[in-house]
């Protein structure tokens, strides 16, 4: 599948990778990215959503540090340098930058109606934050990180949001689970779905914690939502 290149509000250019779907057009679906790039893994996610009908596109929203930097989660090294892009990335500009491209994929002749996006781990926090602070016509996330801290912004939500928690995951303990279910369990907006039993990173494929049966309840409970909300 080809690449686009979506221009930034402040300046300078990123890629995206596109996925369409065979009709040729379909809702759009905005895919964010966990901390090692748009890898393989990621353009598989995208691809798997184009063949369910959706046009997909994966920003690259660690451009401004290492553009094109694609990782995996099998050496120690790779972990590493995940970690350092983590912890150097920008939130407020990384909003801004999938904003533009959630504007590209709009804009897009293969896109037909609304547009929802997705994240997992890092771009599953993102996707809570394009949820409170975009005009995004639905979202789900999973396994996000740091939603806890994030939970006064729950009443800016006012399209549905879906929520996947790994209930093992060791980047968000039960504490923080219990914070975000207390903080929007009440929201009419949102949906929690909890996974007993596996860590973070379970439907990351081919991943060191990839549980497939997890992964699979994950995913059909995503293609249902994102058919009821973007149809």
């Amino acid at each position: 599948m080809p690449e686009i290149t979506i221009k930034a509000d402040d300046g300078g250019s990123f890629s995206a990778y596109l996925a369409t779907p065979s009709s040729g057009k379909g809702p759009g679906v905005l895919v964010i990215q966990e901390i090692f790039g748009v890898n393989p893994a990621m353009r598989e996610i995208t691809d798997g959503l184009a063949a369910q009908g959706f046009t997909a596109l994966c920003p690259d929203i660690f451009w401004r540090q290492q553009p094109g930097i694609q990782l995996t989660d099998k050496t120690q090294a790779e972990w590493g340098r995940a970690f350092e892009l983590f912890q150097g990335f920008d939130e407020e500009k990384g909003i801004a930058d999938l904003k533009a491209a959630l504007a590209a994929l709009r804009a897009l002749p293969s896109v037909s109606g609304k547009v929802g996006t997705v994240g997992f781990c890092l771009g599953g926090r993102l996707a809570y934050l394009m949820a409170t602070r975009s005009n995004v016509d639905a979202a789900f996330g999973y396994y996000g990180v740091g939603l806890e801290n994030n939970l006064h912004e729950a009443a800016s939500i006012t399209h549905p949001l879906l929520l996947h928690i790994a209930e093992q995951d060791e980047y968000c303990p039960p504490e923080a689970q219990a914070k975000i279910t207390a903080g929007l369990g009440g929201n009419k907006f949102v949906t929690i779905a909890a996974y007993p039993g596996v860590n973070h990173a379970f439907a990351r494929p081919n991943g060191q914690n990839f549980n497939a049966e997890a992964a699979e309840a994950a995913g059909q409970r995503s293609l249902a939502f994102l058919r009821s909300h973007l149809a």
